[in-house]
């Protein structure tokens, strides 16, 4: 399992994305104000993510 680094865009959760804002040992701090469409979902600027529930859609090493 590849870890995401701050910076790294990642997917999680039915197709939502944000830009890795921290990393914690077992989780990563994700800022969801990325989306075009954060306005319209109605949710909150940040979330935590488990390393395990997302996908890295645009990093260091994935371009």
């Amino acid at each position: 399992m590849k870890i995401a680094e701050v910076g790294n865009i990642v997917e999680f959760k039915d197709g939502l994305q944000g830009i890795v804002e921290k990393v914690n040992e077992n989780s990563v701090i994700v800022d969801l104000t990325f989306m075009e469409n954060f306005d319209e979902l109605e949710m909150e600027e940040k979330t935590v993510i488990n390393h395990k529930r997302y996908t890295i859609i645009h990093g260091s090493d994935s371009e």
